[in-house]
């Protein structure tokens, strides 16, 4: 069930391509490694036109906190709590991958 609605008198040119959405696994391992913490830490700072939303295992496990920015496919690894606002305000807003906490996995280092 999905309670996603979209106005129709909202102008299309201004619209991001998709709307982002941002899942923050909650999955046993994550949640050790302090998932909770993070998924409070982005519901805290409310980001217009970004869905965040808990998250069933990302498949990562050992690696976490597992955040995965959709549509972009951007994976970032090890986020604590402190670190979210670095995140939502380079990524989020500006557009911008915060290199250092890219997961090494699916974003080698150049």
């Amino acid at each position: 069930m999905s309670n996603i609605t979209q106005p129709s008198n909202f102008p299309t040119i201004d619209q991001p391509s998709s709307p982002k959405c941002v899942r923050v696994c909650q999955n046993r391992t994550c949640k050790k490694q302090g998932a909770v913490k993070v998924l409070a830490a982005f519901a805290a700072l409310p980001i217009p036109d970004v869905t965040i939303t808990p998250s069933s295992c990302l498949g990562q496990c050992g690696n976490g906190p597992m955040v995965l920015v959709l549509p972009d496919m951007v994976w970032y690894s090890g986020v604590q709590p402190d670190e979210v606002s670095l995140l939502i305000e380079n990524h989020l807003l500006g557009g911008q991958r915060v290199q250092q906490m890219l997961y090494y996995r699916f974003h080698p280092q150049k």
